[in-house]
């Protein structure tokens, strides 16, 4: 495992690019977000999504939600009209996951087989960084159905198993993941996590 500490307003993008290579290899990142550490792997690598749900010891009938760089890119996953399109501005970036409509780009493998996707753009430039090249799996660091923890060194001990890389700014201020709203009817729903 590489651990680096990285500055979260001027993050060192050769630490970066490394990351996005371990990702495109099929390995695991802990990186943060604007609510809490998540876990990376490269969406369209099935290997690595089958570890991220091993390492949080997470139902393969749950989702995992996916983190775009920017709203661009989301066309490309979700299946969006004008109005949803206003709906996404509104929030992202930002802290919530939207629940869209999936277009068949995306594997089935990371939404369960269900119709829809989770899709987020934080607002920290370190998780958009690591996905300019291909989305990767946004999840809180944790096991499922435990504690959401805010320290790097914290969440290793918690998850107990080898994370590839490790992206370190330090203790983060929430403890919240995100925000979690259902844009797939006429209005938008927030919704409770499961």
């Amino acid at each position: 495992m590489k651990k680096y500490k990285i500055n979260p307003k001027n993050p060192d993008m050769k630490i970066i690019n490394e990351a996005i290579e371990v990702l495109a290899n099929g390995g695991i990142v802990l990186y943060p977000t604007d609510t809490v550490y998540g876990l990376g792997a490269n969406i369209f690598n099935k290997e690595a999504v089958r570890k991220i749900y091993k390492i949080k010891n997470r139902s393969y009938d749950k989702p995992l939600s996916i983190l775009v760089q920017d709203i661009s890119t989301i066309n490309l996953l979700a299946e969006i009209d004008e109005k949803t399109k206003e709906h996404i501005s509104n929030y992202l970036p930002g802290p919530f996951t939207l629940i869209l409509k999936k277009k068949s780009t995306i594997p089935n493998y990371i939404t369960s087989h269900k119709d829809n996707v989770g899709l987020r753009i934080p607002d920290n430039n370190i998780a958009r960084s690591l996905a300019q090249i291909f989305p990767i799996t946004t999840t809180s660091a944790n096991l499922s159905d435990d504690e959401t923890l805010t320290n790097p060194n914290d969440i290793l001990k918690q998850l107990n198993c080898d994370i590839d890389l490790v992206l370190d700014v330090g203790i983060l201020d929430s403890k919240t993941p995100s925000k979690i709203i259902d844009l797939t009817s006429s209005k938008p729903k927030l919704l409770k996590r499961d």
